[in-house]
């Protein structure tokens, strides 16, 4: 038993050896087999993927950067800057790297100044966007904010001063209707531009500004930065530079239409004036304005209420959205489609008794020249005589009429280079189908050929109208923009317009018109005031537009209105007559007669063209207002025209009124 036991207790050494062979073979294989996937591994990390590799880690130490252009320069025709950039700073801040927003903006408000309206569009802007992208806190730094804040940089994270190209318009108010503004990039621009137009700070949000907004913005370039693994930049390895902005340089000259605004003396309206020969635009001025650089970084809450509340509406472009109907301005034009659709001559003659009666009715229409006699195309045009019109718009009928108004650009918008402009209405069946269920009638046609009644034009179709009369015929489409140069270095070359159509192919007929434009101011007629010590030869119509009719056969004095009833006061015409630079429209809101409100508005900008003479402002001694706006009265309540389609329905609502016995309009 003992031998047996001793015998077990022996160990197996070679069956043991055998084991740990068998074992350490399976090790070393598996070994071999992990060293084999490691090598296969690393051979296409380093070998096999190393473009991509490489790739990943360049990206991570160099990092694209946007370089924004500078917008493009708008200047006036003698080169004087109209639109700038100026260096100025912002402050961004990244919410994923500042921490609690609370509690970093009252500490920022220690050293900067934050406005409720700063830190609400902040907290808007903040909500739209992803928490890694920055966010404008405060535009304009001034330099005390970022001395103060370099001092305290350590204490804010997420926190940049970021330098920027700021837009500035250093005449203010006086091209506010014309260049426009622009405005902080917002969700609305990228949605319709794309996302990457989220670099550009600023779009266009009105007038030039707009219209030309992508020639101005030019396109953004890329810088490339090598980084520590902090992110912080070391140093620029490369550029891809940004395209500048188009310069735009104007028609306009900022002398002319500071000369105009100076004109008005204070009074509401709006002017026009055109280069006859290229329907360039030399001055456009809309009235009340408004200064453009407060909307450039967001307008205040205050501002923005300030202006909206403003009964006077100074940023309503009564240019492009204005208009109403054009009184005896258009008679030069009505009596230019009588002659040409062969029912009246030059010479022919029409006998008026103060009244005109269409055949079969009772009601008739008067004439404020109390019955003028023998009249032809010339005296009715300076003598504004209204039954000449009657009479002619009567036998032309609605559809002829119509055809030739058309032709001479109303019912349609000018093509300025501005966006938004409105068609105006000339009289028809068809447009007043849109508006009421009554037939057009016979009377409707009359009142139509002396500017009144269902009529909208602005005061850019009046000054394309003349300035077409003024050059022999040619009708311009009209432009503000005159030349573009890409690049500073590039030379300036012309923005390109279509060519311009014929109002007339026959002179005779055309010259026929301007003698009796000319003979308005220095013949007998209802502008006879505006030659009075004129060194040059004037041709022109005065007008104006009732804002309330007749009452039976009781003429209304304008002046003995409320100031928000009384007639608008028209003007057209051009300078010199005999080799026309200038043609011109003027509106008056509330100003009566335009003989003698709008007329001598005009003079004072021909003045300005012709001579270099700026208008004087007579300030009256009691106000302390300039002396016509004190002349409208103390109790004066602005009611201007609120959109296009207020003027629209005022005019659908007084053309009845009318048509009643003794309604018509005012020749002057």
């Amino acid at each position: 038993m003992a031998r047996r036991r001793r015998r077990s207790d022996i160990r197996d050494t070679a069956g043991e050896a055998a084991a740990f062979r068998q074992r350490a073979l399976i090790g070393f294989g598996v070994v071999v087999v992990a060293l084999g996937v490691l090598a296969g591994w690393y051979f296409k990390l380093q070998v096999v993927d190393h473009d991509i590799y490489a790739k990943r880690s360049e990206a991570n130490r160099i990092k694209p950067r946007p370089v924004v252009p500078g917008r493009g320069l708008i200047l006036d025709r003698k080169g004087r800057i109209l639109a700038e950039n100026e260096q100025a700073y912002r402050l961004d801040v990244t919410p994923e790297e500042a921490g609690d927003i609370r509690q970093l903006l009252s500490g920022l408000a220690r050293i900067i100044a934050l406005s409720p309206d700063d830190i609400a569009r902040f907290d808007r802007e903040r909500k739209g966007q992803r928490s890694f992208r920055a966010v404008t806190l405060k535009l304009r730094l001034s330099e005390d904010e970022m001395a103060r804040f370099a001092l305290d940089r350590w204490r804010f994270p997420g926190v940049e001063v970021v330098p920027y190209l700021n837009r500035h318009y250093p005449y203010g108010d006086l091209f506010a209707h014309v260049v426009g503004y622009v405005g902080r990039t917002d969700q609305g621009d990228v949605d319709r531009f794309g996302a990457s137009h989220l670099l550009f700070p600023q779009t266009g949000r009105t007038g030039l500004e707009r219209y030309y907004d992508e020639l101005l913005r030019g396109k953004i370039g890329y810088e490339q930065v090598e980084t520590n693994v902090e992110g912080r930049a070391l140093r620029r390895l490369g550029l891809q530079p940004a395209t500048a902005g188009t310069d735009l340089r104007l028609s306009v000259d900022a002398d002319l239409q500071q000369a105009m605004v100076l004109a008005f003396g204070g009074l509401h309206g709006s002017a026009v004036a055109v280069d006859p020969a290229t329907g360039d635009i030399l001055g456009m001025v809309s009235l009340p304005s408004f200064d453009p650089n407060l909307f450039v970084n967001g307008i205040s809450h205050t501002d923005y209420r300030r202006l909206m509340d403003d009964p006077a509406r100074p940023l309503f472009n009564r240019n492009v959205l204005g208009g109403g109907p054009p009184g005896s301005t258009i008679k030069p034009l009505v009596a230019l489609a009588g002659v040409d659709s062969g029912l009246r001559t030059p010479e022919s003659r029409v006998f008026s008794t103060g009244e005109f009666f269409i055949p079969g009715q009772r009601r008739g229409y008067r004439d404020a020249a109390r019955g003028a006699g023998w009249t032809d195309l010339r005296d009715s045009i300076a003598r504004s005589i209204n039954y000449y019109y009657y009479q002619l718009a009567y036998e032309m009928g609605i559809e002829r009429f119509d055809q030739y108004m058309a032709r001479y650009g109303f019912g349609q918008p000018t093509g300025i280079d501005l966006l938004g402009e409105t068609a105006g209405i000339v009289p028809s069946p068809r447009f007043k189908a849109t508006r009421s269920r009554e037939p057009w009638y016979a009377g409707e046609t009359v009142i139509a050929g002396i500017g009144q009644g269902y009529w909208i034009a602005t005061a850019l179709q009046l000054a394309r109208g003349t300035a077409a009369i003024a050059s022999g015929g040619d009708l311009h489409t009209l432009h503000l923009a005159a030349e573009r140069r890409d690049g500073f270095d590039a030379p300036w070359r012309a923005v390109e317009r279509p060519a311009p159509t014929r109002i007339t192919d026959n002179p005779a007929h055309l010259r026929a018109v301007q003698e009796g434009m000319v003979n308005t101011i220095h013949g007998r007629g209802t502008g006879t005031r505006m030659a009075i010590g004129a060194e040059y030869r004037m041709a022109g119509k005065t007008g104006t537009a009732q804002r309330v009719s007749r009452r039976g056969s009781v003429s209304t004095d304008p002046r003995n209105l409320p100031y928000h009833l009384r007639h608008q006061a028209l003007f057209v015409g051009y300078a010199p007559a005999e080799n026309p630079t200038i043609a011109i429209a003027v509106t008056v809101e509330h100003g009566g007669y335009g003989g003698t409100t709008a007329g001598p508005i005009a003079r004072k900008i021909f003045d300005a063209w012709l001579l270099g003479k700026m208008p004087e402002v007579e300030i009256d001694p009691v106000t302390g207002a300039p002396a016509a706006v004190a002349a409208a009265g103390p109790q004066a309540v602005l009611r201007p025209d609120v959109s296009f389609d207020a003027v629209v329905d005022s005019v659908r609502v007084m053309a009845p009124a009318r048509l009643g016995p003794g309604n018509g309009g005012v020749p002057r």
